[in-house]
């Protein structure tokens, strides 16, 4: 308990901003669903027939996966809030349009026949009658879209939309309870704060609901026209992947680039997903810059890259030429270290079944139990292309990249696979197997960004160049190791390296 209320004390700038992102967030998208499933629903009591069928449809839109849908949104409308929004609405409409609909058929028949005997028009009879009696059915359903909205929303922090869930996919990545309980607990309370002002309003008259509504309406809508008509600074976006790693990569590009051009605002994107999910918002200008890996770019993002294995150097020059071509993309020059694909086993495990080379695992296949990362288990350049090379064919679990080194070091399996730079390799005592079959290309990081932003912002080239080279393998661990093991924050790793090595002036953090 004292360790979580540290963690709570540590991060409560942090959790102020995700607070109110998420609260941002959770309120316009109930609004946006109010406003779209309650007068549909009004509207289905006098069609019968096309209400089954807007039932059947609400519900099976709730039946869509949250990631599912996010990853078919980013495509359509990019990243951010919107793609958010758009899912959250989604997932809300069904309670709200058949609570509505429900308590409002549901009333009783004397009491509709009552208001037609005073001569109620229609729309006397609704706001008079049909939506007080309602409103405690009405509400209910308000209260669990509300509910849906604020835990479904934790997954907004996958596509740059912030929130809560920062801290639950920070904490999941750094396998830190403290941090996952300090984003689960807050988006628990903040449920139940927001559902208990629902009660509130519910004792006001249909009236002042509806002000209040249209206050709110008017307020969101506000705020959004505020924030198109004033002047904009130029805002730089950067997103990294999951993990320790690209969230370092991505705060030193911060560092370097504002020292070079202290009037551009770099915004950054933590624990973004995916390589796909980066790539296709980088191609639709949702983000200007992300680091990739050479490797990555020949054999998932380019089409016709070489078959052939070729040097490091080499490697990268395909990579480049490639995306310059097909996407019109600049890809920097490389870091120094090789961030390659790798399987590790634990030390003990490998010197008792004389494990050297991935050839070697052949001998004990069926002892072997793996997990593995969804991507990983996809890609021609991880499990696909082990597979064939070597003739595996042991089960292999799909896991969170955090979860596969927690599983191997509780016995749960004892293959996985890693990246050579991967703080865990150290923290568990594992062992790195030798690709022997030259399975794993090259993998150096880089920048990558579209060519048109290259040509417009020379200065970030020139500030991101000086990366060129830099960082070994063994720095690189350690780095991780300070930010996944020592806790130390990932800002602060990145920008004590730059100063150590003469490429930003300042004396560290």
């Amino acid at each position: 308990m004292r360790a979580l209320i540290q963690t709570f004390a540590e991060q409560k700038g942090e959790l102020g901003q995700a607070l109110l992102q998420h609260i941002g967030i959770s309120v316009l998208s109930l609004l946006i669903a109010i406003l779209i499933a309650m007068p549909l629903a009004i509207w289905a009591t006098h069609h019968r027939k096309v209400a089954e069928l807007l039932l059947q449809v609400t519900g099976v839109l709730q039946t869509i996966p949250s990631l599912a849908l996010l990853g078919l949104l980013i495509p359509l409308v990019g990243i951010g809030s919107v793609p958010a929004v758009i899912a959250l609405v989604i997932y809300a409409l069904l309670p709200i349009f058949q609570s509505t609909y429900v308590g409002i058929t549901e009333i009783d028949p004397s009491l509709e026949e009552a208001a037609d005997a005073f001569g109620m028009r229609r729309s006397q009879k609704l706001f008079r009658v049909e939506l007080p009696t309602a409103m405690p059915v009405i509400i209910s359903g308000i209260r669990t879209g509300l509910v849906l909205i604020i835990g479904t929303a934790t997954l907004a922090a996958l596509i740059g939309a912030g929130g809560l869930g920062n801290f639950i996919l920070l904490g999941i990545n750094r396998n830190d309870p403290q941090l996952i309980l300090v984003g689960a607990i807050s988006s628990a309370l903040l449920a139940i704060i927001l559902s208990a002002l629902i009660s509130v309003v519910q004792r006001l008259s249909i009236k002042k609901m509806l002000i209040t509504l249209a206050v709110l309406v008017i307020g969101a809508a506000g705020i959004s026209i505020t924030r198109l008509v004033m002047p904009k600074t130029e805002t730089i976006t950067i997103a990294g992947k999951l993990g320790a790693e690209p969230d370092i990569l991505i705060n030193m590009y911060k560092d370097l680039i504002e020292q070079e051009s202290p009037r551009t605002k770099v915004v950054l994107k933590q624990n973004f997903g995916e390589t796909t999910f980066l790539f296709n918002a980088l191609k639709s200008n949702k983000i200007d810059i992300y680091p990739e890996f050479t490797g990555t770019v020949l054999e998932t993002l380019v089409k016709k890259a070489p078959t052939q294995k070729t040097s490091a150097h080499q490697t990268y020059l395909d990579a480049q030429r490639l995306l310059k071509q097909q996407f019109q993309m600049d890809y920097l020059q490389p870091m120094k270290y090789q961030n390659t694909n790798a399987l590790v086993v634990k030390k003990d495990f490998a010197k008792k079944n004389d494990l050297k080379t991935i050839s070697d695992l052949k001998n004990i296949e069926n002892q072997l139990k793996g997990g593995m990362t969804l991507e990983f288990i996809h890609r021609k350049d991880g499990w696909v292309g082990i597979k064939k090379a070597y003739e595996l064919d042991f089960p292999v679990r799909s896991m969170q990249a955090s979860l596969r080194y927690s599983a191997i070091k509780n016995g749960q399996i004892n293959v996985a696979d890693a990246y050579s730079t991967d703080s865990q390799i150290k923290q568990l005592n594992l062992t790195t197997l030798k690709d022997d079959q030259h399975v794993f290309p090259p993998y150096q990081g880089a920048p990558l960004m579209k060519t048109s932003f290259a040509n417009k912002h020379p200065q970030v080239v020139k500030a991101l160049n000086r990366l060129a080279g830099k960082i070994s393998e063994s720095e690189m661990q350690e780095m991780n190791y300070e930010v996944n093991v020592q806790k130390k924050s990932a800002d602060v790793v990145a920008h004590q390296y730059l100063v150590k090595k003469g490429l930003l002036k300042g004396d560290g953090k």
